[in-house]
């Protein structure tokens, strides 16, 4: 028995819901999980009995009321998702028809899923670990194909091997504390302090190092922002459009709810990039416009990169000092509209102008390898199946981790504490690890976790 929030669930209970997207479509998915999935299937199909991992065509009845011809396929436990029985009904789509097979087959005794119940049956069965379980959430949710390598890399394991790693090493330094405590005159005396000290140095770097992953794996999380600012009527709408033509594929568009903003996710080819094109900025005594301008304030105060945009060196130079007022983040100098002048290049003091022309294309695919590069330079380069930590869940236990071995590490050099105390700080920094891992069973974690999963999955 398992609790999800303020409701108790059963792990007995064999569980049902559709796994496929709502609405019209030419197939929809209806999975059954569960101890009597085989049996409550078995009472709804007509068909000679279906081999375990072939998909056999049946019809489908409820009573004498037949519902659908679907293809059946029986995934006996423990080689199911799940680790249950598992029964996977690929129907026909729209709503009716899988709609009326999940009320059939609960009213033979299947529950209606709960949110991310299925996977969450996995990591509880053991066939995926916490951070796995994650990865799915990141793969269906991902914007790009940058995050959805992360997540598959993720999913693989990665990760997970790169922390039980890391669990290990703190283990095996519990064992050195507990060794030089317990048996002190065995084999060559005690443990020399210097080999403590450098094996505490050594996960402490490992620690730092995949915690430097966190700002790279919020930004392939959630995409980079990038805000197109500058002066009204300059082109900053234009360029939107073009980047967002120019690009390899456009992910979603988000229009903006308030004034003059408008945000899309974009893929630019390394960085998944959120481009957002706001209110022209400059002083105004209109308070509907003001209302717009603060909004692209707060924009450039949040942003990753900021194109400042203007059609001449002049405006050009006043744009970026008000950006430079309002965002830390690197500004690129773009100078738009640039098939309407004679000179192509023309540099700021000390700044690279990028010329760029929404109307023929120029110079959008060199703005595009410039951001890349403004963000490799800020949050270092992308490196392929390299484990990031991408939620702040991840980055909270590693940040724990980490102080607690410094704590112990602390207490140890200048023996503040006697040598079992001090371990003391190993053990919370193990516990910290196994929680993002999964190795203890912790419910609030694992509610927190499934919270935003979709019914299904």
């Amino acid at each position: 028995m398992i609790s999800t929030g303020t409701n108790v669930v059963q792990l007995e209970d064999t569980i049902v819901s559709v796994a496929s997207a709502p609405g019209r479509g030419a197939v929809a998915l209806v999975r059954l999980s569960g101890l009597d999935a085989f049996s409550i299937a078995a009472k709804h199909l007509r068909c000679s009995a279906p081999e375990a991992r072939v998909s056999q065509l049946c019809d489908v009845f409820d009573g004498e009321q037949r519902l659908d011809q679907a293809l059946v396929t029986l995934f006996p436990s423990p080689h199911s998702f799940t680790g249950d029985d598992t029964v996977e009904f690929s129907t026909h789509g729209g709503h009716l028809v899988p709609s009326t097979i999940v009320a059939a087959l609960i009213s033979s005794g299947a529950r209606q899923a709960t949110p991310g119940e299925f996977t969450r049956r996995a990591v509880l069965n053991g066939k995926l670990d916490i951070l796995q379980a994650e990865a799915i959430g990141d793969l269906i949710d991902a914007s790009s194909p940058t995050m959805q390598r992360t997540a598959l890399g993720q999913l693989d394991g990665g990760l997970s091997r790169r922390l039980l790693s890391l669990r290990n090493d703190l283990i095996g330094l519990e064992a050195l504390i507990a060794y030089d405590v317990d048996f002190p005159e065995e084999d060559d005396g005690p443990i020399p302090r210097k080999r403590i000290d450098q094996a505490a140095e050594g996960i402490a770097s490992s620690l730092e190092a995949l915690l430097s992953t966190a700002p790279v794996g919020e930004v392939i999380r959630d995409g980079a922002i990038v805000v197109i600012a500058g002066p009204p009527n300059v082109g900053k709408s234009s360029l939107f459009n073009a980047l967002l033509g120019r690009s390899r594929a456009i992910v979603t568009e988000i229009p903006g709810t308030t004034r003059d903003a408008l945000e899309a996710v974009i893929d630019s080819g390394k960085w998944p990039l959120r481009l957002v094109d706001t209110a022209g900025l400059r002083e105004t005594e209109d308070r509907i416009e003001r209302l717009g301008i603060e909004v692209s304030e707060r924009y450039l105060g949040s942003a990753h990169v900021v194109l400042a945009c203007a059609e001449d060196s002049r405006s050009l130079e006043e744009t970026v000092s008000f950006v430079s007022s309002s965002s830390t983040a690197p500004i690129l100098a773009v100078r738009t509209k640039s098939d309407l002048v004679s000179k192509r290049y023309e540099n700021m003091p000390s700044r690279i102008v990028i010329p760029v022309s929404a109307e023929t294309g120029t110079g959008l695919q060199e703005l595009l390898v410039a951001i890349d590069e403004a963000l490799d330079t800020k949050h270092g380069e992308i490196v392929p199946d390299l484990p990031i930590l991408t939620r702040a869940r991840h980055r909270k236990a590693i940040s724990t981790a980490r102080s607690e071995l410094e704590q112990f590490t602390d207490a140890w050099r200048e023996e503040k504490l006697p040598a079992t105390i001090a371990a003391v700080h190993l053990r919370t920094a193990v516990h910290a690890l196994e929680e993002l891992i999964g190795a203890v069973e912790v419910e609030d974690v694992l509610d927190r976790v499934f919270s935003s999963f979709c019914v299904g999955k």
